[in-house]
């Protein structure tokens, strides 16, 4: 009798040992199914990636300087006219 249930454990050690290598694949399709369709929705959104928003962020901000550079300048030159004794 304990090789019959000795048998027995094997095969639901090998059992149990396929269940989870099924389990762990479904989890792989499905996560790879929701990142899909999650994907899917956003781009339906137009949602702005990350590393776009950051450029076009960083471009503003120079654009931004860059304005109160050309700011400061005509201000200087505007008072140089008003004042060409200056």
């Amino acid at each position: 009798m304990n090789t019959t249930s000795s048998r027995f454990f094997d095969e639901l050690a090998k059992l149990m040992t396929s269940a989870t290598g099924a389990a762990q694949g479904v989890r792989k399709e499905v996560d790879t199914l929701v990142q899909t369709q999650v994907e899917r929705v956003l781009n339906n959104l137009n949602v702005v990636k990350r590393e776009e928003f950051d450029v076009v962020r960083d471009m503003a901000e120079k654009a931004r300087s860059e304005n109160e550079r050309l700011e400061k300048r005509i201000a200087e030159l505007e008072s140089k006219l008003s004042n060409p004794s200056a």
